[in-house]
């Protein structure tokens, strides 16, 4: 079985260099929001998202391809199967919902395209959201009256209950995490504002990529968001087995990623949902840095 395994990985790391050819993208790094001289022709930060390669190419005008799977306990969405409708309530801006309670989720996670001059909308009642921008910027005014302008790579953590409007200076692309906060007695998270390239590195003992994480870890937050980064050939070394839930939007770079008893080639732009206690693994393949955006409930006793 191991030998089968490892044939498997072998072919696969064969393959995904078609997906990544036909995108066009040169592989020789990438380019912030302001771009400098050492920039010039190269694309954007997270442009595959955004701009992704459906299929390989032998398979791109294939009737009734996808590569989305469905299962009990975990999904892998991709970016032909992105179904998108005006956001309730939004201005001017569609959305695709890609992870949801119907799928077994307790939060969601979606995209929102917003065009110039589109405005957002609140959450329900009691539901705390997470923006993250992967194209454009937006200016977030919050109730305190402060304007906060972000561009891409940058986020904002909002409280449940907190008033706030976003409006899109350009055309932009958002990920959008929300979930009904768990609320603990005397504890109360705050506004939080920033961006990935100001998280400090944290330890990792025993596994080899690079972690942040984009919110506190303290008892007010009951979700965090990871940016994970692995270089070519680098992989989890724990095979992960947990309670906790995952929602996963893989920005850079493509790998395996191994889901139950099923391997997955993924690329840039392809959405990934985790139930709790799925086997989950991930290797980085190709000739790029594979980089991942996680959310993790977090500092909750399961039984609540």
């Amino acid at each position: 079985m191991t030998l089968l395994r490892l044939d498997h990985l072998i072919l696969l790391a064969s393959v995904l260099p078609l997906a990544s050819a036909a995108g066009g993208g040169g592989g020789d790094g990438f380019c912030s929001a302001e771009p400098s001289s050492e920039c010039s022709g190269r694309p954007p930060l997270y442009w595959k998202v955004t701009s992704p390669t459906l299929a390989p190419a032998h398979l791109q005008d294939l009737p009734g391809f996808t590569r989305s799977v469905y299962k009990r306990d975990h999904a892998l969405i991709t970016p032909e199967s992105h179904v998108f409708s005006p956001l309730p309530d939004w201005v001017n801006t569609l959305g695709a919902y890609l992870i949801s309670p119907a799928i077994g989720a307790h939060f969601t996670m979606y995209l929102a395209n917003m065009k110039d001059g589109s405005k957002s909308a609140l959450p329900p009642k009691g539901v705390e959201r997470l923006i993250f921008v992967l194209q454009g910027s937006i200016a977030l005014s919050v109730e305190s009256g402060n304007t906060h302008s972000l561009l891409v790579d940058s986020y904002a953590y909002l409280p449940a209950n907190m008033k706030h409007s976003m409006v899109s200076d350009e055309q932009t692309t958002l990920v959008v995490f929300e979930r009904r906060y768990t609320t603990i007695e005397d504890y109360h998270p705050d506004l939080i504002v920033g961006s990935t390239d100001k998280q400090p590195l944290l330890e990792t003992p025993g596994e080899v990529f690079q972690l942040r994480k984009l919110l506190p870890t303290s008892l007010p937050y009951d979700f965090n968001i990871h940016i994970m980064d692995f270089q070519p050939g680098e992989y989890l070394n724990v095979k992960e087995v947990h309670y906790n839930q995952h929602g996963l939007l893989l920005l850079e770079g493509q790998g395996i990623y191994r889901l139950g008893d099923s391997w997955y080639p993924i690329q840039a732009g392809d959405t990934i949902w985790m139930a709790p206690f799925v086997p989950q693994w991930y290797a980085a393949l190709g000739k790029t840095k594979s980089r991942y955006l996680l959310y993790k409930d977090v500092n909750r006793n399961p039984l609540l």
